[in-house]
C-alpha cells in the first residue's frame, strides 16, 4: 500500500476514534458534519436510510486497529437501529445499507447471534418488498408501489447473504430477479444509468423514467452510476454471473470515461457547466467498485482508475483539521438541492473512502458479502 493511503487511512483512524465520544452524546446517528460537530439525519431520523454507515464506519477502524472502543460504539448505534427495526413503519429497501453493514458486520466479525437476527430480519423485510413481476420496491406509499430505483443494487446483497445463513434459495433468487429487471430497464447501451424507473407493478411492464437525483430524465446522476457499478459487481460475486461481470464492466468504463481531471466526479455527469455541482461520495464508491471488479476480472484498468479517484479525495477533498470528525468534503445528496446536503461532508461518503483504503490495506472484511 502507497504511503499516500496509508497516511489517509491513518488520519481517519485518528479521526473516528476522536469522533467517538461526539456522537455518542448526539441524539441520533450522525449523518454528516459540519465544521467540529457532527449533523443529523435530514429525515426521519435513525429510520433515515443512512443510519447504517456510522457502525460500519466502526466496523471497519475495528477490523482495522482491533480497539474496543470502534465495538462498542458500533453496538451502540446498533441498539438504535434495532428499535428501527421493530418499529418497522419507516423502513423501505434500504434495510441493506442499514442492516448488513451494522449487525451483519458484528455478525460476520464477532459470531454475535443477536446481530444475526437482526440481520436476518432485515434481510426478510427486503424480501417482503419483492414484487413477483420483477422487482424490489423501492419506497412506501400507495402511489410508489411500481417504483424501483438503482440504489437497490447495493441492497440485495443482504438477500444473498441471508440465502447463505439460511440455505433458502428464494432471497438470492428474488436478489437475481430484481437484478436481471436493473440491467434490462435502467442500464443504457452506453454504460450510463438512470435513477428511477417506474413499473406496472401488476406486470412488471416499464411505465416512465422519472429524473431522480440528477439532473433530470435522461441524465446520468453519478452517484447512481457508482450504484449501479459496484452493485453488479456484487452481484457477479454473489451469484458467479457472467452477465452482471459484463454489465458491471459496461458500467464501469463509461464511469472512467467520465472522471474529471482533478479526479473528482461530477453529480451528474450530463450536468450543464453551472452552477458547480461535485459529488465525492460517487467517487469514493466507485472506487470500492472498481477494486473489487478488478480483483473480480484481472483487468488492471480498473484499480488504476480506483486510485484515480482516491488520488482526487486525497488532495482536494480530505479534511486534515482533527478536530472536525468528517473526512471528504464537497459530498451532494441531490443535484436539485433536497436539504440532504450540497457540497458538505456526508458520512457514507466517508465510508466508502474508508473501505475503499482498507481493501488497499488488505484489511476490509468485505461486509457486502
Amino acid at each position: 500500500m502507497e504511503r499516500r493511503y496509508e497516511d489517509a487511512l491513518d488520519l481517519a483512524a485518528r479521526k473516528l476514534q476522536r469522533a467517538i465520544p461526539l456522537a455518542a452524546r448526539e441524539p441520533a446517528i450522525p449523518y454528516g458534519s459540519e465544521g467540529a460537530r457532527f449533523t443529523p439525519p435530514p429525515y426521519d431520523g435513525n429510520s433515515w436510510w443512512t443510519a447504517g454507515f456510522w457502525p460500519a464506519l466502526m466496523w471497519q477502524m475495528y477490523a482495522l486497529r482491533g480497539d474496543n472502543a470502534f465495538l462498542q460504539e458500533a453496538r451502540r448505534a446498533q441498539a438504535l437501529l434495532g428499535e428501527q427495526l421493530r418499529r418497522f413503519t419507516l423502513l423501505h429497501h434500504d434495510v441493506g445499507f442499514m442492516y448488513l453493514l451494522s449487525d451483519g458486520a458484528d455478525f460476520k466479525l464477532t459470531g454475535d447471534e443477536t446481530a444475526r437476527v437482526d440481520t436476518l430480519h432485515a434481510a426478510t423485510l427486503l424480501m417482503g418488498r419483492f414484487n413477483p413481476a420483477g422487482f424490489v420496491r423501492a419506497w412506501n406509499g400507495a402511489d410508489q408501489a411500481g417504483v424501483a430505483i438503482i440504489d437497490c443494487m447495493m441492497n440485495i446483497p443482504l438477500l444473498f447473504w441471508a440465502t447463505r445463513q439460511t440455505g433458502d434459495p428464494r432471497f438470492a433468487r428474488a436478489a437475481c430477479i430484481h437484478a436481471d429487471t436493473a440491467l434490462r430497464e435502467f442500464i443504457r447501451p452506453d454504460g450510463s444509468a438512470c435513477h428511477i424507473v417506474e413499473l406496472d407493478p401488476n406486470t412488471g411492464a416499464r411505465v416512465r423514467e422519472p429524473g431522480g437525483q440528477g439532473y433530470g430524465p435522461g441524465s446520468s446522476w453519478s452517484r447512481g452510476q457508482a450504484w449501479a457499478l459496484y452493485g453488479f459487481t456484487l452481484a457477479a460475486i454473489n451469484a458467479g454471473s457472467d452477465a452482471y461481470r459484463e454489465a458491471a464492466g459496461r458500467i464501469a468504463r463509461y464511469f472512467i470515461q467520465n472522471i474529471r481531471p482533478d479526479g473528482l466526479t461530477d453529480c451528474d455527469f450530463r450536468q450543464p457547466p453551472t452552477p458547480e455541482r461535485i459529488d465525492n461520495i460517487a467517487g469514493a464508491v466507485a472506487a470500492c467498485g472498481l477494486i473489487e471488479l478488478a480483483r473480480l476480472t484481472g483487468e488492471d484498468d480498473y484499480a488504476a482508475a480506483a486510485c484515480r479517484l482516491l488520488d482526487g479525495l486525497i488532495a482536494h477533498c480530505c479534511d486534515p483539521d482533527p478536530d472536525h470528525p468528517g473526512l471528504l468534503t464537497r459530498c451532494t445528496a441531490s443535484y436539485h438541492d433536497d436539504r440532504a446536503g450540497v457540497h458538505t461532508n456526508i458520512l457514507y461518503g466517508d465510508y466508502f473512502f474508508v473501505e475503499a483504503l482498507c481493501k488497499l490495506k488488505g484489511t476490509d472484511p468485505m461486509l457486502w458479502t
